[in-house]
């Protein structure tokens, strides 16, 4: 059966108006600039005095194997347009088969698999793979749990198979031959590149479609904002922002790591990387900053080859902030890009900004400065609505200062979500003109100076008889209480569910004392006294642990915490 399917000829791609581009293309035009160069560093173990060893890839390698598993792959059936699942770990084949596929013209459905086994399945469903490709494990689920079993056609594992059919990357790559010329499908700009799922963190895992036009201007987006350079050296500790080093020239060193943890990284690791590759770049969510930093804070450590740190997935707190600059070289910059899954990046602000300028305002209540809206994008602030809009003109725009729902348009915003009309008519909107702009579901104002402040998610603001709150403005108070890690605001319904109860859940910083709990209390509810917008709180609910996004542990769950505290307060 396998040499029939092997024997099958690719297919003839489709002919579009638009001009070809495929987001694997930047891989052989770094390969052919700096063939030899590292690509990847994988860590591999230990050596006999306890140091972390790395396997490497060069560009020349990564271009050559990933073309290898193209051929590969579309020999089996996974060509042009194939939808097809990728559970493999961050590793050498995490890359090559990712740009494999690209230049392939099938269609990675990339899900996390920290959100848990049943939106597994629930995200499946929706994407209806027809290939799934992954590590035993990953197969071993699939099977016990029944994953896609109506729709997966095409079977690969990375590593030993069991029983579950289908075919061995290896077994793939041994029938076709890597010499031989692979010419990168002729995908198109507006041509399904992937489908990637959100977190969920505020609702149910939507597919985002990307094309491979919204790929390239994601790219070309973050080299000019941060002005990356081909050569330098990133430490990425979410993998899928890793997959913009190859095409960014970056060398990606893959830490170790467990990615669906975070905030429980080992500081040691970033540590070794930059002793010993010299890192210049590093990504990291604000959960890993904080433990970084504090480690580094704790342990005199300076991190003396970084250029720059990029930090997304939640506000930054300006005392991370702080912590981490005091651990970077002066001229060394942090930025903290806004955006979503649907559109990345719309703005951003340089660490500086915010600690000299921008974070006092915060402290007061004002939401936390995201800086001005990047090169590409248009930003506008609406009036707040929750429900579709038949055209961007439908409901007010903003007046500087005031806060309404966040829209956006330029060429890193998405289009729609994969076969989810109802989501898509929620979140995209067209103007006047006919251009397509997202709604990013979060509140917020632009300034005089044309600064965009984040306010919180749309769905997180709790109206009340005396007007409505917005989570992280009110956060912004109480966070500056020297004993808080951090807080969240909640509604709690009461007898009017049109005007729930507010109340604020704090989670202490690490060792604060038992026996100043209820002091804290009391003192919280002082500092609420003092400010117009949250004189009418009176619960505050200490929690021991806040849940969190899995992607980034850093995206509080507001309403897994609103349930939590109805129940404390009967």
């Amino acid at each position: 059966m396998m040499e029939e399917v092997m024997s099958r000829a690719p297919p003839t791609p489709s002919t579009q108006a638009d001009q070809p581009a495929n987001i694997a293309s930047v891989l052989p035009t770094m390969a052919a600039q700096q063939p030899d160069r590292p690509a990847i560093h994988y860590p591999n173990g230990r050596d006999a005095a306890g140091r972390r060893t790395y396997d490497a890839m060069t560009y020349a390698e990564l271009d050559a194997q990933s073309d290898h598993i193209a051929q590969s792959l579309t020999a089996y059936g996974i060509g042009r347009g194939v939808r097809t699942v990728l559970m493999v770990k961050p590793s050498l084949e995490f890359f090559a088969l990712t740009f494999g596929m690209f230049k392939a013209g099938a269609v990675p459905v990339m899900i996390d698999p920290g959100i848990g086994l049943k939106n597994i399945k629930r995200c499946l469903a929706q994407a209806r793979p027809e290939a799934f490709i992954g590590i035993p494990p990953a197969h071993a689920a699939r099977v016990l749990l029944r994953w896609g079993r109506r729709c997966l056609s095409h079977l690969v594992t990375v590593g030993r198979k069991r029983g579950w059919g289908g075919a061995t990357l290896d077994e793939l790559k041994r029938v076709t031959s890597p010499d031989q010329t692979w010419r990168m499908v002729d995908t198109q700009r507006e041509e399904t590149a992937a489908i990637l799922f959100t977190s969920g963190s505020t609702g149910t895992p939507k597919g985002v479609v990307y094309t491979h036009g919204t790929f390239l201007a994601q790219v070309s987006a973050i080299r000019d904002l941060y002005g990356i350079q081909p050569g330098e050296v990133d430490l990425p500790t979410f993998p899928l922002f890793a997959l913009f080093d190859p095409a960014l020239g970056m060398t990606t060193v893959i830490p170790e790591m467990d990615f669906s943890k975070p905030a429980t990284i080992d500081p040691t690791v970033v540590q070794d990387a930059v002793e010993t590759f010299g890192i210049t770049n590093m990504f990291g969510s604000p959960a890993v900053l904080n433990t970084v930093s504090r480690w580094a804070e704790a342990n005199e450590v300076n991190f003396h080859s970084l250029r720059r740190v990029i930090s997304a997935g939640a506000p930054v707190p300006a005392t991370t902030l702080a912590r981490m600059r005091r651990c970077i070289p002066a001229n060394a910059d942090i930025v903290t890009p806004y955006g979503a899954t649907e559109s990345l990046p719309v703005a951003s602000v340089e660490s500086r900004q915010v600690l000299e300028h921008t974070a006092a305002r915060t402290d007061a209540g004002a939401g936390v400065c995201v800086g001005p809206p990047v090169r590409t994008i248009q930003a506008k602030v609406i009036e707040i609505s929750d429900g579709p809009l038949a055209s961007l003109e439908a409901v007010p725009t903003c007046a500087a200062g005031e806060i309404g729902e966040i829209v956006v348009h330029g060429s890193v915003v998405t289009e729609s979500y994969f076969e989810q009309s109802e989501a898509t008519t929620l979140a995209k909107v067209h103007d006047a003109n006919g251009d397509l702009w997202h709604r990013m579901g979060d509140v917020g104002y632009l300034d005089e100076a044309g600064l965009l402040w984040f306010c919180g998610r749309k769905s997180h603001r709790v109206p009340t008889a005396a007007g409505t709150l917005f989570s992280v403005p009110v956060e912004g108070i109480f966070n500056t209480h020297p004993d808080v890690f951090r807080s969240a605001l909640v509604g709690i319904p009461c007898y009017d569910p049109d005007q729930p109860r507010p109340a604020v859940c704090v989670e202490l910083e690490p060792n604060t004392p038992y026996r100043r709990r209820r002091e804290i209390c009391a003192e919280l509810r002082a500092m609420a006294r003092e400010h117009a917008m949250t004189s009418e709180i009176h619960d505050i609910l200490l929690h021991p642990a806040f849940p969190v996004d899995i992607r980034h542990n850093a995206k509080i769950n507001r309403p897994a915490l609103a349930q939590w505290a109805a129940r404390m307060l009967g």
